[in-house]
């Protein structure tokens, strides 16, 4: 056993371990130092008395003897610390009371309790990514544009949110599942998005980001295969299967139908067009695979102009009822755009505008000029591209709005 085999077993099960150690002493800080510590003894220990016969179960052990003892070596400063080592017992566990189902149960415990709706938002988010995904807190603040120090605090606050309010380490029941799930699969798409279309910074997409909110889904489906999370799970594989086309060798925006197909990932899109069918089948899918089966409709037509727009506009019918938001307002009257001509949709746009909700969302204004610049209205056309670069803080779109106003001027 060398030490890149251990550095192996901590890529692939670093994260089972850590979730049947914050069960077992009830403490993410503790857990997280037991794990570095269970990992390090094996280091130490396994060249010389050889790899145990289940792994995951002597790092969990040892792991949990490592804290006890700490623990009560700690006691010597502080008494309540010994109360606490007897509590969780003398550390000796036997790796066969660890079995493979009983750690699958803790990965979705921790999954459940990183993005328990007692938390902030952000701080579920930055919880998820750090417990579950196991990417460093340097690493989540480079991808939210965050100081790494405001990072570790938010994480900081969520764990002391946990043992505060006695948060419980445990999967819902069957009455509480759908509401928590919905939780869940929010925080999955919501670092999904920020990784497919990131919302500042020079870059149009973030791959680690994206990368690791389908590793989640993979993760929620396989335990805990429920319709909409096999929805999420394909949605998500089937907008990444255009990540390559979406912006040019210079870095460029390239929109929807002018990009180069050949270039699509069709293996995300068989699995994730496989994902969708199986939702829909259950007859019990919701927002998630409606949105899935457009960007299947998408995925599936070989050029723009084959694209069945009027299937796309019945889904987003669909959709408007299962999950009524303004965004998804907005995406409908786009593809009405295309279906009914750009007069229909900019009606659609217009009224939604002037209830206010997006007002302040570039997109919105970006929609709107496109369309007036297809009906020639140039100067409209301008007002709403200026007022969309006004709103819009990522670089390769404010580069592609410049250009369609310069387009616009050259006129």
């Amino acid at each position: 056993m060398t030490t890149t085999t251990v550095e192996q077993l901590y890529r692939t099960d670093s994260r089972r371990v850590l979730a049947t150690l914050i069960r077992l002493l009830d403490d993410f800080d503790l857990a997280e130092e037991a794990l570095q510590e269970a990992f390090a003894a094996a280091v130490e220990r396994w060249p010389a008395e050889g790899v145990p016969r289940n792994p995951r179960a002597w790092l969990v052990s040892t792991g949990r003897f490592k804290a006890i003892d700490s623990l009560r070596r700690r006691a010597r400063f502080d008494a309540s610390l010994g109360a606490v080592a007897d509590q969780l017992g003398d550390g000796v566990t036997a790796p066969l009371e660890i079995d493979d189902e009983r750690v699958e149960d803790d990965r979705l415990r921790l999954i459940f309790t990183c993005c328990h709706p007692a938390l902030p938002p952000d701080a579920q988010i930055a919880l998820t990514l750090r417990e579950v995904c196991g990417l460093t807190t340097e690493e989540i603040a480079r991808a939210f544009l965050s100081p790494a120090p405001t990072l570790a605090q938010r994480i900081v606050r969520a764990k002391a949110k946990i043992k505060a309010a006695k948060i419980p380490y445990q999967i819902p029941s069957r009455a509480d599942l759908p509401e928590r799930l919905a939780t869940v699969l929010h925080v999955i798409y919501l670092v999904f998005n920020e990784g497919y279309s990131a919302s500042s910074g020079a870059t149009l997409t973030r791959h680690d980001l994206s990368a690791e909110a389908i590793r989640l889904g993979r993760l929620l489906v396989e335990l805990l295969p429920e319709p909409e999370a096999v929805g999420l799970l394909a949605l998500m594989l089937l907008h990444e299967s255009r990540r390559e086309a979406r912006t040019s060798a210079e870095g460029e925006v390239v929109l929807l139908d002018d990009q180069d197909r050949s270039r699509w990932n069709r293996e995300m899109i068989a699995e994730g067009g496989g994902l969708v069918e199986r939702a829909m089948r259950s007859r019990q899918f919701g927002p998630y695979t409606l949105q899935a089966a457009i960007a299947a409709i998408h995925a599936e037509a070989q050029t723009a102009a084959e694209t069945d727009w009027a299937e796309i506009v019945g889904l987003y019918d669909l959709l408007m009822r299962a999950d009524p938001s303004p965004v998804i307002e907005l995406n409908r009257a786009a593809a009405v755009a295309i279906r009914d001509g750009p007069e229909a949709g900019l009606r659609l746009i217009d009224d939604l505008l002037a209830r206010g909700e997006l007002a302040d969302y570039h997109l919105a204004h970006s929609a709107r000029a496109e369309l007036l610049r297809r009906l020639g209205r140039t100067v409209d056309a301008a007002e709403s591209y200026d007022r969309a670069l006004g709103l819009t803080e990522q670089e390769p779109q404010r580069r592609f709005i410049e250009r369609r106003l310069g387009e616009l001027r050259a006129e």
